[in-house]
C-alpha cells in the first residue's frame, strides 16, 4: 500500500492529507523540528466543511528523521519547495515518487536538474481551502486538481489512489498548459490585489483596475504565445475575467501575504513570465513595474 509524506502541511496539504486517509490511504506529516506533536508522535487535524466537522489523526515525523519516503506531496510556498525537498532528500530513494502542489512556475525545473532520480510531478488544484486554527482547516470550496509530468501522456499507476479520493482529480497528458494557464492568470490577478490591497472583485468595479489587467494580459499574452505557450493564453482576458467574478469576494494568497509580512511568490509568478518575456524578446513594461512595486512593498528577496 501507498504511504503519502505531506511536506508542508498548512491549508492545501493537511487537505489532502485528511483526503487520501479517507480514502484509505495512510499519510505522515513532516513537521518542523520544534513542533511539540512530534513528542506525541502523532498529530490531530480536524477538517470542516459547512457544519461538518471531520478529525482524523496523523503520524507524524520530523524531515530530518531517517525513515524512508516513497511518495511526498509538497506543499510549501513556491519559494520553499526546493529547499523543503533538499531537506527530506536523504530519505528519498531513487525513483520514489514527488507531486509539488504551488502556485508558480520555476521550482519544477530546478527540483528536476537538482534530483533527475526522482519521479518528480506537477499539480494545479482549484480546491478552496484555509486554516481555521493550528490543527484546524475549512475546506471553504470544492475545486479540480489536474496532475502531470512533462512528456508523460498515460498517468502512472500510483495515480489510482488519488482517483479513488473524494475529490475531483485528473491526470493531465499536458500539464504545461495546465501550469501556465494558472500562471497567466494568476500573474493578472494576484499582483494587482496585492499592491492595491483589495479583494478580487474590485479588479472589475474599479474602472482603473480593470484598465490595468487588460494591459498585464495583453503583455502575458504575447509572451506565452512567444513561448510556444498558445493555448495556454488564448482569450486570457477572458479567463481572467471570469475567474474575478467567480472569486470577488477573495482575498488573493499575495495579497494575504504582504498584508501578513510573508515573502510571496511574485518572483515564481511574474518573475518567471518576465524572464521568459527576455528570453524570447518579449518586453513587459506593465509587468515589470508590478514586479518591482510587489517587491517594494513585501520582504520578497529570493529570485527564481
Amino acid at each position: 500500500m501507498q504511504h503519502w509524506h505531506i511536506l508542508g502541511a498548512g491549508a492545501i496539504g493537511g487537505l489532502f492529507a485528511s483526503l487520501l486517509q479517507t480514502a484509505g490511504t495512510p499519510c505522515t506529516l513532516l513537521l518542523r523540528a520544534e513542533d511539540p506533536d512530534l513528542a506525541v508522535g502523532t498529530a490531530a487535524l480536524t477538517l470542516r466543511r459547512g457544519e461538518q466537522r471531520q478529525t482524523s489523526r496523523f503520524s507524524v515525523s520530523a524531515s530530518s528523521d531517517s525513515g524512508p519516503i516513497s511518495h511526498l506531496l509538497v506543499c510549501t510556498k513556491a519559494y520553499d519547495i526546493v529547499a523543503a525537498i533538499a531537506g527530506v532528500a536523504h530519505r528519498l530513494a531513487p525513483g520514489a515518487v514527488v507531486v509539488m502542489l504551488a502556485n508558480g512556475m520555476g521550482y519544477q525545473q530546478q527540483v528536476r536538474a537538482r534530483w533527475p532520480q526522482l519521479d518528480s510531478f506537477s499539480g494545479s488544484t482549484t480546491e478552496g481551502a484555509f486554516r481555521e486554527g493550528r490543527r484546524a482547516i475549512c475546506h471553504a470550496g470544492q475545486g479540480s486538481t489536474l496532475i502531470g509530468q512533462p512528456g508523460r501522456v498515460a498517468a502512472p499507476d500510483w495515480f489510482q489512489t488519488w482517483l479513488a479520493l473524494p475529490a475531483s482529480c485528473e491526470w493531465s497528458a499536458d500539464i504545461d498548459t495546465v501550469l501556465w494557464r494558472k500562471l497567466a492568470i494568476n500573474c493578472a490577478i494576484n499582483p494587482v490585489t496585492a499592491l492595491y490591497r483589495c479583494r478580487n472583485g474590485e479588479l472589475a468595479q474599479r474602472p482603473q483596475l480593470a484598465a490595468l489587467v487588460g494591459e498585464l494580459c495583453a503583455e502575458i499574452s504575447a509572451i506565452g504565445i512567444a513561448a510556444g505557450q498558445q493555448r495556454a493564453v488564448s482569450n486570457l482576458r477572458q479567463q481572467v475575467m471570469a475567474v474575478i467574478a467567480a472569486t470577488a469576494d477573495n482575498r488573493s494568497s499575495m495579497l494575504q501575504d504582504v498584508l501578513a509580512g510573508r515573502a510571496t511568490e511574485i518572483n515564481y509568478l511574474t518573475g518567471y513570465l518576465l524572464a521568459r518575456g527576455r528570453e524570447h524578446g518579449v518586453p513587459a513594461p506593465r509587468n515589470a513595474a508590478l514586479l518591482a512595486a510587489v517587491q517594494a512593498v513585501g520582504t520578497d528577496n529570493l529570485g527564481a
